[in-house]
């Protein structure tokens, strides 16, 4: 996995890269959170959605509003996601495409996503949205509470730690 560009002039040399944390904003329910921990390592947080939307006061909290449509943020935090940066999405195509790419990926319940994992996730994503089709279930996901906020404070305090000490 690279950690670093290297630089034209000396292909030897490598340019650190920043960690971003994108964040698939428009319900996402750990914005705080997110602001909480950004402001703890200085590193910035985009929050994209198709709207505009109250955010934490913040200069490490970036809003990046993207044309309407049906995955346009997702579209444009695939195409931004590189090894450095955390994306935090309860988007499981969207955590697929940003895995692809080498980005840690975190549930806004605080469950991360990787490469062994989101394969099930995806299979069951379809599965239930079958189910839903055919009347056999109802509703999409568990309600959200307070273990989930804090166990998302837990991952990502660690993933961005993790990401620390691999960067060059």
């Amino acid at each position: 996995m690279m950690w670093g560009l290297a630089s034209l002039a000396n292909p030897n040399e490598h340019v650190s890269m920043p960690i971003i944390v994108y964040v698939d904003a428009d319900a996402c329910p750990v914005k705080d959170e997110i602001a909480k921990v950004v402001e703890r390592h200085q590193i910035t947080a985009i929050m994209v959605s198709n709207r505009w939307m109250r955010l934490p006061l913040s200069p490490h909290i970036k809003p990046r509003i993207v044309d309407a449509g049906l995955d346009k943020a997702d579209d444009w935090i695939a195409e931004q996601a590189s090894p450095t940066d955390v994306v935090i999405t309860a988007d499981i195509p969207l955590a697929e495409r940003c895995l692809k790419k080498g980005a840690q990926v975190i549930g806004h319940n605080g469950k991360p996503f990787d490469p062994d994992s989101i394969g099930m996730a995806m299979a069951m994503r379809d599965l239930n949205s079958q189910l839903r089709d055919m009347g056999e279930i109802a509703g999409n996901n568990p309600s959200f509470q307070k273990k989930d906020r804090s166990r998302f404070l837990n991952i990502l305090e660690n993933t961005i730690q993790r990401i620390k000490r691999q960067v060059p």
